[in-house]
């Protein structure tokens, strides 16, 4: 239910129960506080005078794996993935550690699946470049405005250029809007 103007109120006319149910109890169930049900949890706007409650989901995988796959993989381990309620937009934070042992680059990125179908994309991640054997603890973060409202689940995926890239202490935060 979407909040909706109050009536103007007219000399000498009636305030009906309709009324007061339409303007005074229906709107105050549309603002935040009423809405509020889930401790860290915030406000997005999900359409004109309306608001949903969002709450922001992460996990890990602190072991470390590896990979030669070209093309975006799983490692052993899935993940992380988060799945989480989102509008059209998310912000996603991915942050590891990622090393190569020859020269060319790894790559962690993530893909997105359920409402939306996403393909992992280097410009979304985060990587190592060109000198074997040195990792690099990295974060990055992309706000995606392109999503399908649902529910949507943001999954890590891995690759490399050449060689054998190394993962470990993966984290995804997915703060859906």
């Amino acid at each position: 239910m979407a909040w909706s103007a109050p009536m103007t109120a007219v000399a000498s006319s009636v305030f009906t129960a309709a009324q007061f149910n339409t303007f005074l109890r229906d709107n105050l169930n549309e603002t935040a506080p009423a809405k509020a049900s889930t401790s860290g949890a915030y406000f997005t706007v999900s359409g004109t005078n309306e608001i949903t409650e969002r709450v922001p989901e992460t996990e890990s995988v602190l072991i470390a794996e590896t990979t030669t796959s070209t093309s975006y993989t799983d490692l052993t381990t899935l993940g992380p993935t988060v799945t989480v309620e989102t509008g059209p937009f998310a912000l996603v934070l991915v942050h590891g550690s990622v090393e190569n042992t020859g020269a060319g680059s790894s790559r962690m990125a993530y893909e997105v699946s359920g409402a939306s179908s996403i393909a992992p994309a280097d410009n979304r991640g985060i990587g190592t470049f060109g000198v074997a054997g040195a990792g690099v603890v990295a974060s990055g973060v992309a706000l995606h405005q392109d999503l399908t409202p649902g529910t949507n689940t943001f999954t890590a995926k891995y690759r490399v250029a050449s060689g054998t890239g190394t993962f470990q202490s993966r984290r995804i935060v997915v703060f859906p809007l």
